[in-house]
This record gives C-alpha cells, sequence and structure tokens, in this order.
C-alpha cells in the first residue's frame, strides 16, 4: 500500500544531534542513487550504508528501487526480520528516507487475521458437524476436518459399546475411513485418560516412536508429532481425537494444542448430540412399535386385513387403532376398533393404554357387555375429559361361513357386504367409553356367507372432505357405494379400495385419522389368491 505525502522542500541538518539521535532510521541519498547522510538508527539497520555508497547493494531492493523511481508515496518492505515503512521526504534533488519499524503492528495484524481464520473455522466446523445427527456421520466429519486443517491424519475414536471401539481415520486430502478397533487404549499414553474425559496429555510428553501400528493410516510414514485430546460430551466423554503429524513437519505449539481442544469442544458437543438422538430415535421406535397397527392375517379361518392413516401425515400414530385378538380356547378371535377422542401423541398414548388393557380383558372376551364396562370403568377414573368408541367383533369360522358378534360402543355401526352387493347395516349400538359411571350397549348377530364382509370403520372415513371443492364429505353414501363393488373380495382387497377412494377424495386436503378393518369369510380361490393373509399396513 503507498500514502501521498507532502513535497515541500526540507532543509536537511545532518550534523544536529536531534537528527543522529532519532529512534527512526533516516537515509538521504541524491537523485544518483547515492547516499549523502544516514543517522545511527540507519547504520545499525543497514550496515553496509555509509556516505558515498549507493543505496543499491546495501539497502533493502524494495527501497533502492523506490528511490531510483522517484515515488513520493509510503513504501512498505522488509528488512530482516523487521517490517519497515519508508517515507520519502524530497528536499533539492536528494530525498531523505524515514524508515518507520511497524513490525510489531504488522505482527498484531497477522495474529489478528489468523484468530479471526480460527474462529471463522471453527465457527463452519461447528455448522458442518451440528449438520448431521447421526453419529458415523459426524465422526467422518470431525476426521476430515481435523485432517484438512490441524494435522496430517486424524483418528476420532467413540466410547466402546461391545468391546470395540467405533473408530473413522481420515489422511489430509484423502476421505474418511470407518472401522471398529478392538485394541487397548493404553498402548498410546493419554489416550485411555482421554476417552474417560480426563485432560490431554501434552504432546512433547508423546514419543512418536512408540505410537501402536493400529495408530498409523497406511502409507502414513514415520510420525513426527501426536496431539490426543479427549472429545467433550454433554456430562459424560463424547470419545477421543488424535492428531497425527508426518516427521518432516514442525511438532505442534501449545497454540495448536488449544487450537484442537478448541475444536475438539465443538466436535465433541456435536457428537454427544448425535448420541442422544440416537438413543432417543431407539427408545421412540421400540415405544412406537407398541402403538402402531399390527399386521393382521388369516386367524381361525376367518380373514382380517386392516389399514390405518394418522391425521398428521407427518406422524406415525395417532388416536385410531385396531387390534385382532385370538380368544382363549383358540376358537373364536376377538376384532376391535377404536377411536381415541384428539389426534397426534397424546392421543395415541391414550390408545396404547387402552389396547393394553384391552389385552388384560380377554378373558372375558365372550361377553362383550362385560368387557366394555371394566374398559369404561377404568378409563372413567381417568382426571382428563378424553373417551373412546369402540366396535368389538368376535369371529368364529363354521363350516363354510363365519358367525360374528358385533357391540358398538358410540361408534359407526359395521356395515355388511354380501355376495350379491347389497349393503347392510349392523343393527348395534351403545354410549361412549370414559364418560358415564356406566353404559350400555346392544350386540348383533351375523352371519357371512363366502365373500361376504364385515367393514368396520372410523368417522374419519365418512366425514373426510374433499370432492371437486375440498369441501364435500366422503360420506356414508359413497362409502356404501364403493363397497357394493367390493362383493366377494378378499378382505386386504376390501379395506385397500375403501383407504384408496377415500385418500382420492381428501387429495392434499386436512383429515382425521382413519382407520378400516374388514373381516371376510373367505373362498377357496380367494384363500388360494391371497395366501390366506392380509396386511395391516401404514400409509402416509
Amino acid at each position: 500500500m503507498a500514502e501521498r505525502v507532502d513535497t515541500a522542500p526540507v532543509t536537511l541538518i545532518t550534523g544536529d544531534r536531534g537528527w543522529d539521535a532519532a529512534p527512526a532510521a533516516a537515509i538521504v541519498a541524491d537523485g544518483a542513487g547515492v547516499v549523502r547522510a544516514l543517522n545511527e538508527a540507519a547504520r545499525l539497520l543497514f550496515p553496509g550504508v555509509a556516505p558515498g555508497r549507493p543505496l543499491a547493494g546495501t539497502v533493502a531492493g524494495w527501497l533502492a528501487e523506490a528511490h531510483d523511481l522517484r515515488t513520493s508515496e509510503i513504501t512498505r518492505g522488509e528488512a530482516g526480520a523487521r517490517f519497515l515503512a519508508a517515507h520519502p521526504v524530497p528536499h533539492g534533488d536528494a530525498v531523505t528516507w524515514w524508515l518507520v519499524d511497524e513490525t510489531d503492528i504488522r505482527t498484531a495484524q497477522d495474529a489478528l487475521a489468523h484468530e479471526q481464520e480460527r474462529t471463522a473455522f471453527l465457527s463452519e466446523a461447528s455448522a458442518a458437524l451440528l449438520g448431521s445427527l447421526n453419529l458415523e456421520r459426524c465422526m467422518e466429519v470431525a476426521a476430515r476436518l481435523a485432517a484438512e486443517h490441524l494435522a496430517d491424519a486424524a483418528l476420532v475414536l467413540a466410547p466402546a459399546t461391545t468391546g470395540a471401539f467405533p473408530a473413522v481415520t481420515c489422511v489430509r486430502g484423502g476421505e474418511p475411513s470407518r472401522g471398529r478397533l478392538e485394541v487397548d487404549p493404553d498402548e498410546l499414553p493419554g489416550l485411555g485418560e482421554a476417552l474417560q474425559g480426563f485432560p490431554p496429555v501434552p504432546s512433547r510428553w508423546l514419543d512418536p516412536d512408540a505410537a501402536p501400528r493400529w495408530l498409523l493410516p497406511a502409507g502414513f510414514g514415520p510420525v513426527g508429532s501426536i496431539v490426543v485430546t479427549p472429545l467433550p460430551g454433554h456430562g459424560v466423554p463424547a470419545g477421543a481425537l488424535v492428531l497425527l503429524r508426518t516427521g518432516d513437519r514442525a511438532s505442534f505449539s501449545e497454540q495448536e494444542e488449544l487450537f484442537a481442544r478448541l475444536f475438539a469442544a465443538r466436535a465433541g458437543a456435536a457428537m454427544s448430540a448425535a448420541r442422544v438422538f440416537a438413543l432417543q430415535a431407539s427408545i421412540t421406535d421400540t415405544l412406537m412399535r407398541e402403538l402402531l397397527p399390527p399386521t393382521l392375517e388369516q386367524a381361525g379361518g376367518v380373514e382380517f386385513a386392516g389399514r390405518y392413516r394418522p391425521a398428521l401425515d407427518g406422524e406415525r400414530i395417532g388416536g385410531d387403532f385396531y387390534d385382532v385378538h385370538s380368544a382363549i380356547d383358540g376358537d373364536e378371535s376377538l376384532a376391535v376398533l377404536g377411536d381415541v377422542c384428539g389426534k397426534g401423541l397424546d392421543a395415541a398414548v391414550l390408545t396404547g393404554k387402552i389396547r393394553t388393557t384391552l389385552r388384560a380383558l380377554l378373558p372375558m372376551a365372550g361377553d362383550h357387555q362385560r368387557l366394555l364396562g371394566q374398559l369404561n370403568a377404568t378409563l372413567a377414573d381417568r382426571r382428563d375429559a378424553r373417551f373412546v368408541t369402540l366396535v368389538l367383533a368376535s369371529a368364529r369360522r363354521e363350516g363354510n361361513t363365519v358367525r360374528l358378534r358385533v357391540t358398538c360402543a358410540g361408534h359407526p355401526p359395521p356395515l355388511i357386504v354380501r355376495a350379491d352387493g347389497r349393503v347392510e347395516e349392523a343393527d348395534t349400538h351403545g354410549s361412549l367409553i370414559g364418560v358415564l359411571p356406566e353404559i350400555e350397549s346392544t350386540s348383533a348377530d351375523i352371519t357371512l356367507d363366502p365373500g361376504e364382509t364385515c367393514l368396520m370403520f372410523t368417522d374419519g372415513i365418512v366425514e373426510a372432505k374433499g370432492g371437486p371443492l375440498g369441501d364435500a364429505m366422503f360420506g356414508e353414501d359413497r362409502l356404501r357405494q364403493a363397497l357394493t363393488e367390493c362383493a366377494n373380495m378378499p378382505a386386504d382387497a376390501v379395506v385397500e379400495r375403501v383407504h384408496m377412494l377415500a385418500a382420492q377424495w381428501i387429495g392434499r386436503g386436512n383429515h382425521d385419522d382413519m382407520a378400516v378393518l374388514a373381516i371376510t369369510a373367505p373362498r377357496g380361490q380367494h384363500l388360494a389368491a391371497v395366501g390366506g393373509h392380509g396386511r395391516g399396513r401404514y400409509t402416509a
């Protein structure tokens, strides 16, 4: 950078004591580039300079060049280990060059720029590390960043879970390599302690020649320096970071080790978050399996099939549910379809409790009124205002027919699809479960001939809004019309048809939880076609 200065003539008094004792070096050179005078600071700075000698060859090249160009601007350059700013002061044919030492300023500026680069790197590293909640991916990012910016190679170790340490190795310019190491971490001094969260061991205390073979990437060469630092997590160690430099590079400085610990803190936090997320996801998946609709199949010679779609397409669970239980005597099956008040997780939690309670009440499956009464007593003790509607169907195969006993409790009655396409409504009704101290219900006995189906559904089907204008309900009439086309179809095909039509009617609009369950008296050809199985599938 150059700055314009005042070019007014200045009288030079070289014998003045102030000139000679000035802290800034000063050199006077004439138009031919010959030194006419210099002060003591200039002699110390350029020992080869003397009056009568040329500037070229005795001072820094950049200064001699600036004098030859007769520049009137400030010129900067290095002189040995110093960084100088040369200020020209013309007077007649001569120029006095005042040399101001800016070494400390430049050092501070370089240090500031270096810290700004490090801060920017740590910020970018944090974003990259937190960009994934997958632990293995997070370890790969940490290893690659460390190898590129902190060392020649990096090894990231996570705590062992089954005797082997999950590990990721990366060499500068290469791709991370994942694996599991069945090793003794104490073979590398400080590694065992780092995995337990203890402070790092200074690199100068570690002997590179003692590094175990499993630590070195293939073809890495001799190790010149090693840094081992813990990866602190959220209250527990997240692992350890090992940095390696080749033998031809300088050892890690204290500042570099400190910077490595700052990086390790961010990497450890990200890995810890990923581990917690994985644990929570595993727990959630385990609990979710108990809340999701079951896989339905043929039981006791009767076909069962179901479909379920939650109100929130981003969720997997909701307030509608169905189950099929084999009775204690193994001869009669109990099908249950219910609708819990509400949506989302809260409704799903109550759904899980109801399903568990119903399993406990299976010994009462032969007496629907008694079973519903016990369930009502259980739910009526709850302090919240949630309730549930249910429909029960006990199914027994008798020859080629299926005998059903169906009981509703505040739920829409099931629809019966006869072999000739007629659709009938089961004559059953009852009060809500979980509202009043006592409930009332009536049951209906139904016989299904081969190819006939009893369809149980929640109100999310008939109340689904959509159509051409998006505000018309699907309605029971459309459902009945759809079922007239389902005569002699297997259970799985019936629920698939109903679910598909309801989904098409809704389109992309909002909807409630929707569930359907079909009970079908099988025909021989249908059994051969579907293998006696119908799956209760979740669809988003």
